[in-house]
This record gives structure tokens, sequence and C-alpha cells, in this order.
């Protein structure tokens, strides 16, 4: 592995929150980015907040609109009420039409448990646009997860195909081996959910693959608690991460708090008759020169090579961004990594839990992490520029530092671009709402 590093530059972008969440019918905490829809309005998910559940309540889907003065307005489209849902670990996505996808974690007619009471196993939902302006958004349950074999607590963002087939990951259930018990059973799924072929017929989900995680004692084995936000290829592959499992060697990866192993990159590939068959492309090594446990999916370069971050490392660290170089075709070989950048929990950052954004016009990666220290105290916006000529290093730019509470905290979502290099997210915490609930932020050169 080569490892390539620059020093950051100060932080030269402006940023402007666009809405500080205050923690009551308006939502708290948001989970994952936002999305634009045509009108240039924004949409996204908070885990907390809204009407319909007592406090600390059970999410929302909020939209916010801009308006005169560089203003932006909050509405909330749906509160979560837990039989339909409660408490997303995902973002929004939206189709061609203006529909609005995504899951909630818990909730559902599920009968997962968690202390002994009844949570759900989680939903994936649709919210669809009303047919006249000023009506009422309909929202409707696609699927209850059952825990299990099926999933449960589906994380991180949905994945949209041209043929409308949704994907995603859910962290636990999938019928194979031990993770995070008692709490939940299982060490989670990748899933297809698929439309009816006829209106008014029920969405079809189908388990993809389900992971095992790393047996006791045991040194080496399976990806353990898959992110969502997977990737799809023009020939159907599907690529993604786990957080755990994979490598659990001593003194390097072995055991901690929430799970075994430091996590590993996958692809998926269906073969004609065979149904889906699952490949390691890598498994983080978290020592000297590696990271460990990605907490998000990873997005294709130019060159083909899959980038993406991870949230420890090397040992001791504070993440990397690394590139994987795939094997070619449907070859069983391991993919070959090299680390871009390791954090240091200065001015650059540290901790990331977003994926990349690649900006085909200047071949660059943007990014967030989540924490850090001086100027990036509360997390930071960084560009990521490739090498000029081969030898040479990346270059990697603070672009802007979160160093007040009120101007947000721990950005944990991707960034979306929107006009003449702008880009936009939220920040789980900061903000000037119910003593740091989040905020819906933009930032530009």
């Amino acid at each position: 592995m080569l490892a390539a590093f620059a020093f950051p530059a100060s932080a030269e972008w402006n940023e402007k929150v666009l809405y500080s969440f205050q923690g009551g019918s308006d939502g708290q905490t948001p989970a994952g980015g936002v999305v634009f829809d045509k009108a240039g309005n924004l949409y996204g998910v908070t885990y907390e907040g809204g009407s319909t559940c007592p406090s600390p309540g059970c999410g929302t889907i909020f939209q916010l609109s801009p308006g005169s003065g560089g203003r932006w307005s909050e509405s909330v489209l749906y509160d979560f009420n837990g039989n339909q849902g409660s408490r997303p670990f995902g973002g929004a996505i939206i189709d061609g039409n203006g529909n609005l996808y995504g899951t909630t974690g818990y909730g559902g007619s599920g009968q997962c448990k968690l202390f002994g009471d009844v949570v759900g196993c989680g939903v994936v939902w649709k919210l669809s646009p009303p047919t006249q302006k000023g009506g009422q958004w309909t929202y409707a349950v696609l699927y209850n997860f059952q825990g299990d074999k099926d999933g449960q607590i589906p994380n991180g963002d949905l994945t949209l195909d041209k043929a409308g087939n949704l994907y995603g990951a859910t962290l636990y259930g999938g019928g194979y081996g031990s993770c995070n018990a008692p709490y939940f059973q299982h060490c989670g799924t990748v899933f297809e959910l698929c439309p009816p072929k006829e209106k008014g017929g029920e969405w079809s989900e189908t388990v993809l693959s389900s992971f095992k995680g790393v047996a006791d004692g045991e040194q080496f084995g399976d990806g353990a608690n898959p992110n969502g936000g997977l990737l799809l290829d023009s020939g159907g592959a599907i690529y993604g991460t786990t957080y755990f499992g994979g490598n659990n060697q001593k003194n390097s990866c072995e055991g901690g708090v929430g799970g075994t192993g430091c996590g590993m990159v996958f692809r998926l590939v269906s073969r004609k008759g065979e149904g889906w068959k699952r490949q390691m492309l890598y498994r983080f090594q978290a020592g000297v020169n590696d990271g460990s446990n990605p907490a998000a999916g990873v997005t294709f370069g130019t060159d083909g090579k899959l980038y993406g971050t991870t949230y420890f490392g090397p040992a001791n660290g504070f993440g990397i961004v690394f590139a994987i170089t795939k094997p070619a075709g449907e070859s069983q070989t391991p993919g070959t990594e090299t680390v871009i950048y390791r954090f240091t929990d200065g001015t650059d950052g540290a901790n990331p839990m977003s994926g990349l954004t690649f900006d085909t016009r200047g071949g660059e990666f943007y990014g967030t992490a989540s924490s850090g220290s001086g100027g990036s105290i509360y997390g930071d916006v960084f560009r990521l520029r490739p090498p000029a000529a081969q030898g040479e290093r990346w270059t990697f730019d603070t672009l802007y530092g979160f160093a007040t509470k009120s101007g947000g905290g721990a950005p944990a979502a991707k960034l979306v671009s929107g006009s003449e290099g702008n880009f936009y997210s939220t920040t789980q915490a900061g903000g000037t709402g119910c003593n740091s609930c989040g905020t819906v932020f933009e930032v530009w050169p």
C-alpha cells in the first residue's frame, strides 16, 4: 500500500446554515443528507422529532424551499408514527417523478424486540408528491421487515436502478452469524425491492446476500453490518462496504464494543441460474498503513477505481481516504488498496462518516469529516485533488471548518452538488435549536 499525503490548506470557503432544527414538530438530528427536486427544493429526513410520537419523536420527512433574500423555509411532509416506521437510519432518494424513497430502522409490522419490547424491524417507504399544487403528499410503506432471514434495521440510503428497483442494506438479520447478541440477531443483508408488475400489487423483497461476520476465535471471516448507499455499475454489479467483519487479527482489529473486525469492501455479481455471488474485494487491516471500519459506501472515479473513507485507522488513528483497484471481470482475487490520505485530527478533521462526492468537471473528490481540532473542532468539508503527474501526491484542502456550534457540527452525510460549485448537506449536531439538534447547510467558494 502506498500512502500519499499533503498538508491541508486553510479554510477558504463560505458556509451558510439554511435551517437549524428546533427539536419539536419540525424534527431533530438529520439522518442522511439532502436531495434536490427539479424546482430547486431540498428534501431529507430526521432521526427524531415530529408530532405523532412521544418525545423525542419518531422522525420526520422534510422539505426546504428557497425564498426571497436567500431565506429557506422548512415544511414537514410526514411524521413517522411508529406503526408505519420509526427512526430513519438513512436519508431520502428521489426519482424522476419527484417520488421520495427511504427506510426507517424501527417500526412497522415486524415483531423485532429490544430490551423485551416490540420495536419493529424497520420499513421501506415511499412519499409521493401531490397531484395538485398545495395538496397533501401520499405516504406508503412498500415493505415491512420481519427480522431473521429478511433483514432488520435497514441502514443508510437506498439505491434506485433504471428499472425502478430499490437496493439497500440492513445492519442485522439475514439468518447467519451472531453480531451484537442478545440485542440483535445475525449480521446483516443486502436486499432488492422490486415494484409490482400490476398496478395496486405489492412490492417484493429478495435478500441478495447475507453476512456471517467473524466467528469467535477466528482471525478472518465474512463481513458484518453492511452500510447502505450501494453502488451499481453498468453491468449490474453491486458494490458496498461493511462496518465490521473481515479481519480480526490480534492487536489489530480484534474485538470492539459494537462489533468484531475492521470491515471490508465487497462486490455482488448476478450469474444466470446461480443467483448472486459475493466477492471480498478488500479486508481492512487497521495496522500502520491502513484504515478500519468504513461508515459509508464507495464511489467510482474516472479511472474505474473505488474510492471511500474509513472512520478509524491507521492504528489509533482518525480515518483515511482510500482507493481500491478492482480485479478484472469476476476474478476472486482481492483488489489492491492505496491510502490516499490519513486524517490527523487537526484542521483537516477526523473520523469521516460519509462517502465521497466525485466532481466530473475537475476529477476531484469532496467529503466531510465528523470532528477535528482547532478551526475544525466540529468537523469540516474537504477536497482531494488527484496528482498532476504520475508519482506525485494527492492534494488535500480543508475548504470549511465547523468552528462554532451555531454553524453546525458532526457532518455525517454525503455532499450533494448544486449550481456554480455549491455543495449542500446536513450536520447531526449544532445549529441554534434545542441545544444542538442539527442543520442543513450550504458551502461555496
